[in-house]
């Protein structure tokens, strides 16, 4: 049950030291109401996979991906521990229930499904991948390791980089957006309950995910809506789920109650101590901070989605639009190219045998659109290519 609510009082007041970083912000306008250290590192745990699902649904948005295609579970992404589905390697999950196992029950393995899916067989190249869009969209002081938010010292955010993050998808994907307001999941018989307890505690509650590692502690960004407002809540490293849910609930009550009354934004900066810097930050003064998070906002949520980065699915295509990179006479040679084609191009290209005698290089799966730019990257790299239907 929740603590009583109350406006106007900072949330830090009743808690204390129980967190290290929040922020409550208008999703519609950007504009911060509240933040307390939002710039300072931390681990993002499971929120990373807002980043995961954000180039899920770019994948889907350009063809790359449908929601009734079948991913395949290699054996790494069966190896994922700890909150998981216990998929089998060798198995396939359809797109659809991927989306739902990540953002509903924070799955670690099909996270890893859906990265390897997505960047041709490499996390890592995934992990690449994600920190660089990152910076696209004004991340600045955000590094990714992994798909899912598995512990690692390099793995870091910050509550602003977070919140910006959740309103790109909130911008970019609003088609996608009711995957994080699911309450509950059915798989294989087994119901999977959100762990994201103002989805039935607090009205207006509509997303949006949850985190926890023992690094990290207990992480949430929840959203609601109240009247034509839109507001978004980070919390980061709460010593429990109670704090992370009665904080972000207050955040929200709060920030609800300065739009009404036209309060000004407040910062707040207490001292927490500080995690492992391996991520090179750029400070921003606090005087600063509400200007530098609204010009982010705006590139964050305003400028087009992710450029194309060769996150081709190969693996479970055999028709539509492709680009062929060669015939070859040997398998050995194809191989040759598919490394070629994967050092220059970022792409993992599969060989296929054609029956007489010659091995062919092909990415499968693409649309018209993402071909004709597979083949000016190629032909700009001097690989000789064509576009096949």
């Amino acid at each position: 049950m929740l603590i009583p609510l109350f406006s106007l009082v900072l949330c830090a007041s009743a808690f204390g030291a129980q967190y290290r970083a929040a922020l409550v912000a208008d999703m519609d306008t950007g504009r911060v109401l509240y933040q307390e250290n939002a710039n300072e590192l931390n681990y993002p745990a499971s929120l990373t996979k807002i980043m995961t699902l954000y180039l899920t649904f770019d994948a889907l948005e350009h063809g790359r991906l449908s929601l009734d295609d079948y991913l395949i579970v290699s054996q790494s992404a069966a190896n994922a521990e700890p909150v998981k589905l216990g998929l089998t390697a060798g198995s396939k999950i359809r797109v659809e229930d991927a989306i739902k196992a990540v953002a509903v029950y924070s799955a670690n393995d099909v996270a890893r499904v859906l990265a390897e899916n997505l960047k041709g067989g490499q996390e890592e190249s995934f992990a690449d991948l994600m920190t660089r869009v990152a910076r696209e969209i004004g991340l600045n002081n955000t590094n990714f390791e992994n798909s899912s938010g598995l512990p690692n010292d390099d793995h870091m955010s910050t509550a602003r980089d977070i919140a910006l993050l959740s309103m790109a998808v909130y911008k970019h994907f609003p088609q996608y957006w009711h995957f994080f307001g699911i309450k509950s999941w059915t798989y294989n018989g087994k119901t999977y309950t959100n762990g994201n307890r103002l989805l039935t505690s607090f009205n207006g509650c509509d997303g949006m995910k949850t985190g926890y590692t023992q690094k990290s502690k207990y992480s949430l960004v929840a959203t609601a809506h109240r009247g034509n407002s839109h507001l978004m809540s980070v919390v980061l490293g709460a010593e429990n789920k109670d704090v992370r849910a009665n904080v972000a609930a207050q955040m929200l009550n709060r920030g609800f109650s300065m739009l009404n009354s036209g309060a000004q934004p407040v910062v707040k900066n207490t001292y927490v101590p500080p995690v492992q810097k391996t991520v090179t930050q750029q400070p921003t003064p606090a005087t600063q901070q509400a200007t530098t998070f609204a010009m982010a906002y705006n590139t964050a949520t305003s400028q087009a989605m992710p450029k194309y980065t060769g996150a081709a699915i190969t693996q479970n295509k055999t028709g539509g639009t492709g680009v062929q990179f060669g015939a070859f006479s040997t398998e050995s040679a194809a191989q040759t190219q598919v490394a070629n084609v994967k050092s220059k191009l970022g792409v993992n290209a599969v060989v296929e045998p054609t029956g007489t005698g010659l091995y062919r290089v092909r990415v499968y799966g693409l649309t018209d659109t993402t071909a004709g730019q597979l083949k000016s990257q190629a032909t700009a790299n001097g690989i000789d290519s064509y576009v096949f239907h």
